[in-house]
C-alpha cells in the first residue's frame, strides 16, 4: 500500500482555513515569517517553519490542511 503524499510547504489558503482569517491577512503572515527567518523571496514556507513561529501543533495542523 502506497502512503498518502504530504506536502512540506504551507501556503496561504491553508492559514486561511487553520485561522478563519483572509487570505490577505495570510499572505502577509507568509511575508512577515519569511522575513524573519532570512528566507528569499522564491524559497519556500514550511508547515514545521509556519507552526514554530505560530505556536501550534503541527500534527493538527497536517490534519487540517490534508487534501
Amino acid at each position: 500500500m502506497k502512503r498518502p503524499l504530504q506536502r512540506l510547504c504551507i501556503y496561504p489558503k491553508d492559514i486561511v482555513r487553520i485561522t478563519g482569517k483572509s487570505e490577505r491577512y495570510s499572505r502577509n503572515l507568509i511575508r512577515r515569517i519569511m522575513q524573519e527567518l532570512n528566507k528569499k523571496e522564491h524559497q519556500f514556507l514550511t508547515v514545521s517553519e509556519f507552526c514554530n513561529y505560530v505556536g501550534v501543533d503541527e500534527e493538527k495542523v497536517k490534519k487540517i490542511i490534508k487534501d
